[in-house]
C-alpha cells in the first residue's frame, strides 16, 4: 500500500483519514449532515476528518461538525483547519445537550475506560447516564454508537470468537459499563424508533496507540511481554473509521450489532518476535497463554463491508519504523493483557 509512513501528528491525523473509494460511494448516497460526537478523542479525529474529506471527494454537500470539551485547543484548531465545523459541550450536562443540532446522522464515540479502577462511579456516569442524555435527543438521527468487545465474555483461543449472537456478560466494571451503555441505547432505541448501529470494536491500532505500539515500545526497551493473554483482534484505525461511516447503512431498530476488527486470531508472541526481528533485538516473555481471550468473529462485518485491506505484516512494518523513528506516540498503554477487567 502506501510507500511512506508520515511522522508528524498533523500529518498523521490528515493520513489516517484518507477515504477508500467506498467510503465515499457511501457518503455520495447518504442524505443530511454529520455530527461526531467525542471528536476530541483518537478514533473521534479521524472519523470527521474521513467524512470531511469523502464528502469533498464526492461532491455532496454537507456539514461535519465534532463535539467534544475540546480540553486540547490544538484539536479543535486542527480540525477547523481541515473543514470539520467545532462545538465546545460537555455531554454530561442535560442542558448543553439540549443545545446541540440534531442532523440526520450522529456518531457516539463518548466514554470512558482508562482510569476504572480509581474511580468506577465516573466511568459509570460517562458510559451510562451520558448515552441516556444523548439518546433522549437524537430520536430522529440514524446513529452510529462505539461499544467494545469487551462486552462479550472470554471465549477459547482455538475457537472462532465471539459473534453477535453470543450473550453478553459483566468482567469488570469497564465491561459491566458497557453493557449498560449498549442497553441504555437500546431502550430509547426501541422507545423512540431511532434507527442504530452498535458498532463493538476490537483494538484499532495506528502509528502512535494501539496493542502494536505497546509491544513494540516494550520489545524495543528490552521489556518482557506477558504473554498470558496470548491472543488477539487487530485491525488498522483507518478500516475501522471507514466500517463506522458504512455502518450508518445498517442501522435500525431495535439497534443492529456488529462486530469490527480484523479476521485473524494473533498471537502475541508472534507479535513480539516480529518486532524484535526489526529492531534487530531479542523479544522476551513472561507468563504463560491462557485458553481464553477477549476475541471476536467479524466475520458479518467482513460479509458487508470486505476483509480490512491492511494486513498484519503492513501494520508492524509501519509501526515499527515510526517506534524506531523515535516519532511521536500518544504515551496510553492499552492494557490488552488485562485479565480481571479492571482498567
Amino acid at each position: 500500500m502506501e510507500p511512506a509512513f508520515p511522522e508528524e501528528n498533523e500529518q498523521i491525523d490528515r493520513w489516517l483519514a484518507a477515504p477508500p473509494a467506498a467510503v465515499v460511494e457511501a457518503v455520495k448516497n447518504h442524505s443530511g449532515d454529520y455530527l461526531v460526537l467525542g471528536v476530541g478523542g483518537k478514533m473521534g479525529t479521524t472519523l470527521a476528518l474521513m467524512l470531511e474529506a469523502a464528502i469533498r471527494l464526492s461532491g455532496r454537500s454537507a456539514t461535519v461538525t465534532g463535539v467534544s470539551r475540546f480540553s486540547r485547543p490544538e484539536v479543535r484548531a486542527a480540525l477547523e483547519a481541515e473543514g470539520v465545523k467545532t462545538l465546545a459541550c460537555d455531554l454530561g450536562s442535560p442542558e448543553e445537550v439540549a443545545q446541540l443540532p440534531t442532523p440526520a446522522n450522529v456518531f457516539f464515540l463518548a466514554g470512558q475506560k482508562f482510569g476504572t479502577t480509581d474511580a468506577p462511579e465516573a466511568t459509570w456516569i460517562q458510559n451510562t447516564i451520558v448515552p441516556s442524555l444523548v439518546a433522549r435527543h437524537f430520536t430522529a438521527s440514524r446513529m452510529v454508537v462505539f461499544s467494545t468487545g469487551c462486552v462479550y465474555p472470554f471465549t477459547a483461543v482455538d475457537g472462532p470468537g465471539a459473534d453477535e449472537a453470543t450473550p453478553l456478560a459483566c468482567q469488570g466494571e469497564y465491561a459491566s459499563s458497557c453493557v449498560g451503555r449498549e442497553r441504555v441505547f437500546t431502550h430509547f432505541a426501541k422507545l423512540n424508533q431511532t434507527p442504530v448501529n452498535l458498532f463493538r470494536l476490537n483494538y484499532a491500532c495506528e502509528l502512535r496507540y494501539g496493542v502494536l505500539v505497546d509491544i513494540a515500545t516494550r520489545v524495543r526497551a528490552g521489556e518482557s511481554i506477558d504473554i498470558t493473554t496470548g491472543y488477539v483482534n487487530l485491525i488498522w484505525q483507518t478500516d475501522a473509521v471507514a466500517h463506522a461511516i458504512r455502518c450508518l447503512e445498517i442501522a435500525a431498530c431495535p439497534p443492529v450489532p456488529l462486530n469490527i476488527t480484523g479476521p485473524d486470531r494473533i498471537a502475541v508472541k508472534s507479535i513480539a518476535e516480529a518486532f524484535a526481528a526489526k529492531f534487530g533485538t531479542e523479544a522476551k516473555f513472561t507468563g504463560t497463554p491462557a485458553d481464553t481471550a477477549w476475541l471476536a468473529n467479524a466475520s458479518k462485518s467482513h460479509d458487508l463491508f470486505g476483509v480490512p485491506p491492511h494486513s498484519l505484516d503492513w501494520m508492524v512494518e509501519a509501526v515499527a519504523r515510526h517506534v524506531a523513528a523515535g516519532a511521536p506516540l500518544l504515551g496510553k498503554p492499552t492494557h490488552f493483557e488485562t485479565r480481571d477487567g479492571k482498567f
